[in-house]
């Protein structure tokens, strides 16, 4: 390890005196990103993540110099692989200065590519509304880069589930209907249709207006005729039946049924559970009016 560090810091001065020498201005830039590399892949082998991530930063500013945008992206990215070791912001600012390079170069599905990157590192902080931004922007930069629907429609699909957790409903089942619609005429994704409607329903559910409800649901089987004989349907009309009669215990009843047949994750329970605590808040309510 420490021989290492030693070697790291030699390259790293000699560098930093390349720089500060005489020189024809161009190649004493390119003279010196060299040593840079030598010297963050020295940090990297002492796992001196820190160093390393630093002198990659040192290497970046090298290329700008010479105006290589693509390779000052390339070395933010190598600095960011080493911070997410010691610092989680320290590689989304490296990362979100990687994606603007990119930008400035043309290269969208890098940035893309990024952007998603820095929400993922986002949703591990738990910050749903930076992550969700990031996964938004990754998505149209996708569709920009000619990607397709397919990595798109992933950053589409998280953004979604922010949405809802945000209690942004209306923009959840935006999404969650539109990716179905995509979905019906591939045969690769047709399978995941029942599926994202059963999402949008469950956000219309939480909305708790049992008309939109209703009228979603036909709308659903217009949408896909198949839908009106899946488990995914008759979960959804049961749920809007159990709310329209104000059944507490016919919902949770509906509920765990269903859970047992087709495990329910996190996502959906807590939607149903922000359901079950409005209908029986509603009881309450209702039973104080007697």
């Amino acid at each position: 390890m420490a021989q290492h560090i030693t070697k790291g810091e030699e390259f790293e001065k000699k560098a930093e005196k390349k720089i500060n020498g005489w020189g024809l201005f161009g190649s004493k830039y390119e003279d010196a990103a060299e040593l840079y590399a030598k010297s963050a892949n020295q940090f990297k082998l002492a796992k001196s993540w820190d160093r390393a991530a630093s002198v990659f930063i040192k290497l970046s500013n090298c290329y700008l110099k010479v105006d290589s945008k693509h390779e000052a992206a390339s070395a933010y990215i190598d600095a960011a692989n080493c911070y997410k070791k010691t610092s989680t912001q320290g590689a989304i600012s490296c990362l979100d200065k990687a994606v603007n390079y990119f930008l400035d170069n043309g290269r969208d599905t890098m940035a893309a590519k990024y952007c998603k990157e820095i929400g993922e590192l986002y949703e591990q902080e738990q910050n749903i509304e930076k992550s969700s931004s990031y996964f938004e922007r990754a998505a149209e930069l996708f569709e920009n880069g000619g990607q397709g629907a397919t990595a798109a429609n992933q950053c589409k699909l998280k953004v979604a589930q922010f949405s809802a957790q945000r209690e942004q409903y209306q923009k959840a089942i935006q999404i969650y209907e539109e990716i179905a619609q995509q979905s019906l005429n591939n045969n690769l994704l047709k399978y995941g249709v029942r599926g994202h409607l059963l999402n949008a329903g469950l956000c219309q559910l939480c909305r708790g207006d049992v008309v939109a409800i209703t009228n979603s649901l036909e709308k659903y089987q217009d949408l896909d005729p198949t839908f009106s004989r899946t488990r995914e349907y008759k979960f959804l009309a049961d749920l809007a039946s159990a709310i329209d009669e104000e059944d507490v215990a016919k919902f949770s009843g509906i509920a765990k049924e269903f859970d047992s047949i087709s495990p329910l994750d996190s996502w959906k329970t807590t939607l149903l559970v922000k359901v079950k605590e409005a209908l029986k808040a509603k009881e309450l309510e209702d039973d104080d009016l007697i």
